[in-house]
């Protein structure tokens, strides 16, 4: 029975193995096994921004490294009602899993609010389920200029006419 509970968890990490759009590949050489990979990916939830994920694939190792580089751009429209359905909690959402390897590493995105500067965070790290990894990227779009903005005034607009 736990077998079956354990694969349970398993599956849907392997479903989302391949959404990301390989965007590029790049050998690191002809006596090496490793290439730079470039993955596109969109935000579920908020289908105007769209991820660009390079990361190293070492196709005969047993665990592809850890390092990353993220860069999130606005691509189309984001409206306000895409922001109504995020997650607004501080620790965010994932909003794409990678299997990085047969070992439970895998590559994830988190996407979190900063409601106070109106900007979707994109974080991007690796996690082993046996324990952690420091190695992260980070990536912001700012949604000035979108359906989404809400005209506030400045905090420092606010404390000069008190």
């Amino acid at each position: 029975m736990k077998s079956y509970r354990f694969m349970g968890m398993l599956l849907p990490l392997w479903l989302l193995a391949g959404c990301g759009d390989d965007v590029g590949k790049v050998s690191l050489g002809w006596f090496t096994t490793k290439d730079v990979v470039i993955d596109a990916i969109t935000d579920p939830k908020v289908p105007g921004v769209t991820c660009h994920i390079s990361r190293i694939e070492a196709n005969l190792n047993l665990a592809d490294p850890s390092d990353m580089s993220i860069a999130c751009r606005q691509t189309g429209p984001i409206h306000k009602a895409d922001i109504d359905t995020i997650d607004k909690s501080k620790s965010g959402e994932v909003v794409f899993t990678e299997s990085l390897s047969v070992l439970f590493k895998s590559l994830k995105v988190r996407r979190i609010y900063d409601s106070e500067h109106q900007t979707l965070l994109y974080l991007s790290y690796s996690t082993k389920e046996t324990n952690g990894s420091h190695k992260h990227a980070l990536s912001s779009v700012p949604l000035w200029r979108t359906d989404a903005w809400e005209q506030r005034p400045h905090p420092a607009e606010a404390t000069s006419k008190s």
